[in-house]
């Protein structure tokens, strides 16, 4: 691969252009702006990952209310990491949290070391992330890459390669770091975030008020709906599960999950044969022996009612979800540790259950509750 001089994509104009920018129209109050509390910065910086600023304000502010500071986020439970978690996704990101504020008070007496690549190496951040956090809570000359700052540079540049692409990506990075600036790391990091979230946005980008409009390829030639080079498309695969929602007294059967994996960690309801490719339109009623093996663990069935499905779509495939309201006639004791618990409806809405399943159950509790309550 012909290698490109950093020196080429040295241009102290886009970083100047992009500062005064940002400094006027960029954003200034976010709750985990103008600190240099790496704490603050980092946990910010780990939520965004993959969603938007909108989606993470309630949490972030919930999560410190709940872990003001590091060292209370590592010692307490994952469990709870879980629960505060429970509801913004990709869960792998809040187990690697707990991780990662468990090595920074074992290995950094509870202070994150200033070099990005010191950074890098925690569970959690990557190349990406550990700039932002050097940038922001100590003033360090780092590049940052993500999605907003792949899109920004194939867009003014004119980059018409797929950015996940090996070679793209590496030149995208060499062009990165040729153009951070000698002063004003902060705002021009913030700078090229901001603009990807609120100007060169992916669908409908407001290039009449960008200030990159001027030098930007794509506006210049009419591609900025071309560009960036989407992925190819793969046909996603569709999966399909069975899984019981086991009631009796006022609460529901769950069960942990693995700690990898799908919603590693979480709670949830207890399945037949996990999640197998889906066949057919229409998810099969359950094997009676199978569904029957399950429940007798837990107690003599009274009645199973199939409930309508439910489809959640994860990054790599598409679950149809068939759910069983089961009722028993007697509930069996649960041998210790056997990785189940009943759950009282009450506590379901702060449990740290997968977003489908924690709607589905509020759904149908709620519904019986309604119905008891017409009964008197």
């Amino acid at each position: 691969m012909k290698v490109v001089a950093v020196e080429n994509y040295a241009d102290p104009s886009f970083s100047a252009d992009l500062i005064g920018w940002q400094k006027v129209h960029g954003r200034h109050v976010l709750p985990w702006q103008n600190t240099r509390d790496a704490y603050l910065i980092w946990l910010s910086e780990i939520m965004l990952q993959q969603t938007q600023v909108s989606a993470v304000l309630g949490y972030y502010a919930r999560f410190l209310e709940r872990f003001p500071t590091l060292r209370e986020l590592a010692a307490a439970p994952v469990e709870e990491v879980m629960a505060q978690w429970s509801g913004l996704g990709y869960y792998t990101r809040a187990r690697n949290l707990h991780k990662c504020a468990q090595r920074v008070v074992a290995e950094y007496d509870g202070v994150f070391p200033s070099d990005p690549l010191l950074l890098a190496e925690l569970p959690g951040i990557g190349r990406s992330t550990a700039a932002a956090i050097a940038a922001f809570s100590s003033g360090r000359r780092a590049a940052i890459m993500d999605g907003n700052v792949k899109r920004v540079f194939a867009r003014v540049f004119g980059i018409d390669t797929y950015p996940g692409e090996k070679k793209t990506e590496q030149a995208m990075w060499l062009r990165a770091e040729a153009l951070l600036p000698e002063v004003g790391i902060e705002s021009y990091t913030q700078g090229l975030m901001d603009m990807g979230a609120t100007l060169c946005t992916r669908s409908s980008p407001s290039c009449e008020r960008c200030p990159m409009q001027p030098r930007c390829v794509a506006f210049a030639t009419g591609r900025t709906r071309d560009l960036p080079v989407r992925k190819p498309k793969k046909a996603t695969p569709e999966k399909q599960a069975e899984m019981l929602a086991i009631i009796d007294n006022g609460q529901v059967l769950l069960e942990q999950r693995p700690p990898t994996g799908i919603w590693g960690g979480l709670l949830s309801l207890p399945e037949l044969e996990g999640h197998v490719a889906a066949d057919d339109d229409e998810i099969a009623p359950p094997n009676d022996e199978a569904l029957l093996r399950v429940v007798a663990k837990f107690g003599e069935m009274e009645s199973c009612d199939r409930l309508s499905t439910v489809t959640h779509v994860f990054t790599h495939y598409k679950l149809h979800i068939a759910p069983y309201r089961v009722t028993l006639a007697r509930r069996f004791p649960m041998v210790a540790e056997s990785g189940h618990v009943w759950l009282d409806a009450a506590h379901i809405a702060d449990a740290a259950l997968p977003a489908p399943i924690k709607k589905l159950l509020l759904e149908l509790l709620g519904d019986r509750r309604d119905a008891q309550q017409r009964m008197f």
